[in-house]
C-alpha cells in the first residue's frame, strides 16, 4: 500500500477494504481452490489460489470470489513474474542441460531412436533442442494430453483479470532459481522419467484426463493423492514442491502484515502436511476455504 499522507484517508481505505472482505463467503467444506489467511496479528487477509498450468482454454473458469480477491488485494504473487518479458527470453537458455549434454548422451541408441520417432510424430525434431532438459521437453506432450486445439493456462487467465484491475504482478522465484530445481534432479533420472511417459503415452493420456477433472472439481485433496500416486518423481518431491513452499511461507510471513497479497501457484502446492494451507496454520494463521462455485464434471 502506498504511502498516505492523511490518517483519515488511511482509516478509510482500510474501512473500505473491510467491508469488501465482508463479501467473501467462507465455503462449507474443503472442496475449492480459494482459500483466505486471516489472523494473527493481519489487518487484511490475503488469499491463495491453486492453478493448472495448461488446460483447454474453454475449461478456465473463475468464480467470483477469485475476482473480487484479486481486486481487494495490493498485490499479486505467483511462482515467478510472469509479465517479465525477460522470462521468455532467458527461459529458453535455461531450458537446455549444463555441461554441454544432449539428450542422446542420456539413452541407449534404441531408447533414443523411441524418444526421437515420438517427438517426431508430434512435429517436434529432437534435433531442435538436442540440449533441453527432459523435463521440460515433456512439457511439450501436454498439448496433445489436453486434446483440444486452444489450449491455455489458467495463470494465463487469471493475468487477464490481474491486468484488468490493474495489479502489479510480483514472483516468488526468480528464473533461475526455478531452473535450478529442475538441475537438481538427476538429468538420467528425468531422461527415464521422459521415456516411461512415452512408452506409457495412453495410460499418462488416462491419468492426466483424471487430474483435470479432479482440478475442475476443486478436489485438493483427491488431485494429492492421484499425483502421489503417479508422479515418477515423488522422491524428489522436496525439491519440486515442499522445500519451496517453506520459501514462499516465510516470504509471505514478511509481506503479509502490511499488505493484502493474491496468491496464484500451482494447486499441488496447496494440500497436505507440508503444503502452504498446512504451513501456514503451523506458523499461526487461520486459513479457511473460500466458496467458489464452479459447475461438477464426471469422467
Amino acid at each position: 500500500m502506498k504511502n498516505l499522507s492523511y490518517l483519515f484517508i488511511l482509516l478509510a481505505i482500510v474501512a473500505c477494504k473491510s467491508q469488501k472482505s465482508s463479501a467473501i463467503k467462507t465455503a462449507t467444506d474443503n472442496k475449492t481452490l480459494l482459500w483466505q489467511v486471516s489472523g494473527n496479528g493481519l489487518k487484511t487477509p490475503t488469499h491463495l489460489f491453486g492453478t493448472f498450468h495448461l488446460m483447454c482454454k474453454e475449461d478456465v473458469a473463475f468464480g467470483e470470489n477469485v475476482e473480487l480477491a484479486i481486486k481487494e488485494a495490493d498485490k499479486v504473487y505467483f511462482e515467478m513474474k510472469l509479465d517479465d518479458p525477460s522470462i521468455l527470453l532467458g527461459g529458453i537458455f535455461m531450458m537446455n542441460m549444463k555441461d554441454g549434454k544432449k539428450i542422446s548422451d542420456l539413452y541407449t541408441a534404441e531408447e533414443f531412436a523411441v524418444v526421437s520417432a515420438f517427438f517426431k510424430e508430434r512435429g517436434i525434431p529432437i534435433s531442435t533442442f538436442p540440449k533441453m532438459k527432459p523435463m521440460m521437453l515433456e512439457s511439450f506432450l501436454y498439448p496433445g494430453l489436453l486434446g483440444c486445439e486452444n489450449v491455455s493456462g489458467v495463470e494465463q487467465e487469471l493475468m487477464v483479470l490481474v491486468k484488468k484491475e490493474k495489479k502489479e504482478i510480483f514472483g516468488f522465484e526468480t528464473l533461475q532459481q526455478q531452473a535450478s530445481v529442475f538441475d537438481s534432479i538427476p538429468y538420467a533420472v528425468q531422461a527415464k522419467g521422459l521415456y516411461n511417459t512415452i512408452d506409457s503415452f495412453k495410460q499418462y493420456k488416462e491419468m492426466f484426463k483424471n487430474m483435470v477433472v479432479l482440478y475442475k472439481n476443486q478436489d485438493l485433496a483427491a488431485l494429492q493423492q492421484d499425483l502421489d500416486k503417479s508422479s515418477a518423481m515423488a522422491e524428489y518431491n522436496d525439491i519440486l514442491l515442499y522445500d519451496r513452499n517453506k520459501n514462499w511461507v516465510e516470504q509471505l510471513k514478511k509481506l503479509m502484515p502490511t499488505e493484502s497479497i493474491f496468491v496464484a501457484v500451482g494447486a499441488g502446492h496447496l494440500p497436505g502436511e507440508q503444503g502452504l494451507i498446512s504451513l501456514l496454520r503451523k506458523a499461526g494463521y487461520t486459513v479457511k476455504p473460500v466458496e467458489n462455485k464452479k459447475t461438477t464434471i464426471t469422467l
